[in-house]
């Protein structure tokens, strides 16, 4: 079976069908800096879990 070639221009349509037009460009003066507002979450640290503890107990440590 013969491996199908595409031009460069053929492959570019293809591409423009499956996804349609690009957006607009995003003028670098029209970007934001983004600051995070939410605070941090943290967990509590609960230690080694029982099969982690089982594991190191079973090694000899």
């Amino acid at each position: 079976m013969a491996e199908e070639r595409f031009t460069d221009a053929e492959l570019g349509f293809l591409r423009h069908v499956r996804f349609g037009e690009l957006p607009q460009r995003v003028l670098p003066e029209d970007r934001i800096e983004l600051a995070e507002t939410d605070a941090a979450r943290s967990w509590p640290d609960l230690g080694p879990s029982r099969e982690q503890q089982q594991a190191l107990l079973s090694n000899g440590a």
